[in-house]
């Protein structure tokens, strides 16, 4: 019973300072090469579409905290040996750390644009810590096939963003190939870890939820 209240409070910390503290990276926020360093300023449509992209970045690391978040919990609170069972939520913390850079860059960089973060970040944190407290809760292969199928997806949706991106946006554009490139490595550190391949069903749903949530955190 304590075992399962401490692993609640963590995830419950987890929640509110993903919601509602200010964000601190662990790393320094991404620049430009020196070849893209001189400042260039955006016209105003240019600044909303770099502000809109940005904002669903952001959404997409709350999102990666609550699964993160919820992952850890579920192995925590699963079958196993209690040291397999904290070595993999320890896995899963340890990439939701560098999540939380990216959470910080792209709030950081919405504040620059003069915009702010999605208004429903409360629902998609909800609704993403239930899907990953059920793919944890569905064993240590399908949990880590989940993280290497979301750092895939978000993968490609970064590459889309890197074409939309105003060309002279040199500042979210240094920001978003950082975190692509970490999203590759955590998807390959996941599948070295033991991750499956989830279903095809599966892998298109997420697609769809993707969409559904990225058209909306846009303009919301």
């Amino acid at each position: 019973m304590s075992h399962f209240v401490d692993a609640s409070l963590i995830a419950a910390d987890s929640a509110l300072r993903t919601l509602f503290a200010p964000h601190r990276a662990s790393r320094p926020t991404p620049v430009p090469t020196t070849l893209e360093a001189v400042p260039t300023e955006l016209s105003e449509a240019d600044q909303a579409l770099s502000a809109a992209l940005m904002r669903v970045n952001h959404v997409g690391e709350i999102c990666a905290q609550a699964l993160y978040t919820s992952q850890a919990l579920a192995a925590r609170l699963g079958p196993g040996g209690a040291q397999e069972r904290e070595r993999l939520a320890r896995h899963l913390e340890a990439a939701g750390q560098e999540e939380t850079d990216h959470l910080a860059w792209c709030k950081q960089r919405l504040d620059e644009l003069g915009s702010r973060p999605s208004l429903l970040n409360p629902l998609w944190y909800a609704g993403a810590f239930g899907i990953g407290l059920l793919a944890g809760r569905l064993g240590r292969a399908t949990s880590l096939g989940f993280v290497i199928e979301t750092e895939r997806q978000v993968e490609a949706h970064l590459d889309q963003h890197l074409d939309q991106l105003p060309a002279q946006d040199h500042v979210s554009r240094a920001i978003v190939q950082q975190m692509k490139a970490d999203e590759i490595r955590h998807a390959d550190e996941a599948q070295a870890a033991g991750g499956m391949v989830l279903p095809a069903p599966v892998r298109a749903v997420m697609r769809a939820s993707a969409k559904v949530m990225t058209t909306i955190a846009r303009r919301i």
